[in-house]
């Protein structure tokens, strides 16, 4: 392990402090991975209820990223992340206190607009202080954060859920906290100036400044909407695990479903603790693209066969190797985005592109919803399978056309 570990030396020191931050706020993400389960088991919403409301929240997200990427982009990333995640944790403060009340999911709702605002901050914040040559370490050191804190996160929460319900709020809010205070302290503003943006119009890299608005300056990176385009299947693919997941394991085990979806969610932050450094350190010579394919034929396998599964064991390999395809994806698609994106519309790149991308996941769940409430459980994971296998032809299919290394 010692080789692989080491691509984590020498980075930057601001990536250290959101590697911290990271794993603080990921041990308290109770609620999005139980919300699904709290609509139908605690709110007694139906599976298409739960999935409607789902989308609905997921389009929410919308609205608040384009005005947070405008005010990263405008004012800067620190003021931006520091106040509407303050905002996002009172939310779910509040949530705590009225657990069990019709205020739930509105203050959900709530909560998740200004994650919106609070996502294409933290993004542009990560690129600012990297370069490209450590950018693919700093973002695997981030995501392997997030992984040693979700370890920890839904194990807890999954026994919470039916004992001390309203401590899935409390500890989402008190973590969220504490992550966006070391940020405050220890992150200084990394907005780049309007003399380096300006000076970055002449550089001869993807990276180069643009004129003009966001979609003015997204139509000069064509590649990057075809990209996110196939992207948006693979978000619909692992969208299921947060809300069909769970559904099938209640399905199936009745009351001991959810610990199980809580240990499955955990051994996808385990196997990314231990497998991220090793996946990164040999596969950082190749592609992004070609990584990317991988990753997306690894969520294939692993999803579709979840509609056979009927044993605890059987769903603890699959979320194996679905977390393999997510380890190579996550550490490849950020990494082709931001090294794709101009200097002078980094917040804004970081909003829409995700939009685009995360389309698949916005309606994941009402389709889902619709899936298992008119066929079956079983078509609904055979037809997420065939989605990731749609997805990774795309990515191919540009990998085919943009073979040698980015400059």
């Amino acid at each position: 392990m010692n080789k692989p570990l080491s691509i984590y030396r020498g980075l930057p020191q601001p990536i250290y402090v959101l590697f911290f931050s990271t794993v603080i706020n990921a041990v308290g993400i109770f609620v999005y991975p139980f919300l699904t389960l709290y609509l139908t088991r605690r709110l007694g919403y139906s599976a298409l209820e739960a999935g409607t409301y789902m989308t609905f929240a997921s389009i929410l997200y919308v609205p608040g990223s384009m005005i947070g990427s405008k005010l990263a982009d405008s004012i800067g990333r620190k003021p931006v992340l520091v106040i509407f995640q303050l905002l996002m944790d009172l939310c779910f403060l509040l949530a705590g206190i009225f657990e069990g009340s019709a205020a739930i999911p509105y203050l959900v709702l709530l909560a998740l607009f200004f994650d919106g605002m609070v996502d294409p901050a933290r993004e542009a914040m990560k690129t600012d202080v990297t370069t490209i040559g450590n950018r693919q370490a700093s973002f695997s050191l981030i995501y392997l954060g997030h992984n040693i804190g979700f370890a920890i996160g839904p194990v807890i929460a999954g026994y919470l859920f039916y004992t001390m319900p309203s401590w899935i709020f409390y500890g989402n809010a008190l973590a969220g906290a504490l992550a966006t205070i070391l940020v405050m302290l220890k992150v200084k503003e990394s907005k780049p100036s309007k003399e380096t943006v300006e000076e970055s119009k002449g550089w001869k890299t993807t990276e180069k400044g643009e004129e003009g608005g966001l979609l003015k300056a997204l139509f000069t990176r064509p590649r990057l909407l075809l990209f996110a385009l196939s992207v948006t299947f693979f978000s619909y693919a692992y969208s299921q695990t947060l809300f069909a997941l769970p559904l099938l394991t209640t399905k199936l085990f009745g009351e001991q479903g959810a610990p199980l979806y809580g240990r499955m969610m955990a051994l996808n932050g385990i196997v990314v603790v231990l497998f991220n450094p090793i996946i990164v350190s040999s596969l950082r010579r190749f592609h992004p693209l070609a990584n990317t394919t991988i990753g997306g034929l690894l969520y294939a396998v692993g999803f579709s066969l979840f509609a056979f599964a009927g044993i605890a064991p059987m769903f603890l390999l699959l979320t194996v190797v679905y977390t393999l395809g997510e380890i190579i994806c996550a550490t490849n698609e950020h990494f082709y985005v931001a090294n794709n994106t101009p200097i002078s519309h980094r917040s804004r790149f970081s909003a829409i592109l995700p939009i685009i991308m995360g389309t698949g996941h916005a309606i994941a769940p009402i389709v889902g919803g619709t899936i298992i409430d008119g066929h079956s459980m079983s078509l609904l994971w055979i037809s997420t399978g065939l989605a990731a296998l749609i997805g990774s032809a795309g990515v191919f299919m540009l990998y085919l056309t943009e073979k040698k290394p980015q400059a």
